[in-house]
């Protein structure tokens, strides 16, 4: 690939304007096109799957080129992929939101016999969910079957959910608010 093509690349890929403007350009550009979905698969806004769907029919070059300078504007901010190892995986979150909603409707229970402390049962019901869309982002940006694009911005959320500290040193709060149970001596 000649670094013209690349230099070209980057600019389709992050000029703004109406991408329908360059459609008709494009076509001179064909050549172009497995450097533009090569920046765009390094920039991790194109999954490797989608290369045979995205930029590949001549009709749909304006709109693919929204598509990815879509991307590249909204994950302009989102971690890399490989932060996702700092988690742990799909499976054991899985189990762990298991548990989380297997206590949640044990609260609910308590709840319909413990009159006195509903709102007490309420406020834990409510935490409980709080750290169960914590962890479920954390199970969407450890889901390798979901595009990169979606991984991406799961751990972009999970950032602002959890704090930047606590991301990047990959501690994640409990996936039960473990400080409202009792302890048995």
């Amino acid at each position: 690939m000649i670094p013209l093509d690349y230099l070209l690349s980057v600019a389709l890929l992050t000029t703004p304007g109406d991408p329908s403007e360059v459609a008709g350009a494009f076509d001179h550009f064909t050549s172009v096109r497995p450097t533009v979905q090569a920046v765009a698969i390094h920039w991790e806004i194109l999954d490797p799957r989608e290369v045979k769907y995205v930029l590949s029919r001549p009709e749909d070059v304006a709109g693919d080129l929204k598509l990815l300078r879509r991307r590249w504007d909204d994950l302009a901010e989102a971690p890399p992929l490989h932060d996702c190892m700092r988690f742990p995986d799909r499976a054991l979150i899985s189990d762990l939101l298991a548990f989380n909603r297997s206590y949640r409707q044990q609260l609910e229970n308590r709840q319909h016999l413990e009159l006195v402390y509903g709102w007490e049962l309420r406020e834990v019901v409510a935490e409980v969910d709080r750290l169960y869309q914590v962890w479920d982002t954390a199970r969407d940006a450890r889901c390798e079957y979901y595009y990169i694009s979606v991984r991406r911005q799961a751990l972009k959320k999970l950032r602002d959910q959890v704090g930047e500290e606590a991301y990047y040193s990959g501690a994640l709060p409990p996936h039960v608010p473990v400080w409202r149970f009792a302890r048995i001596d």
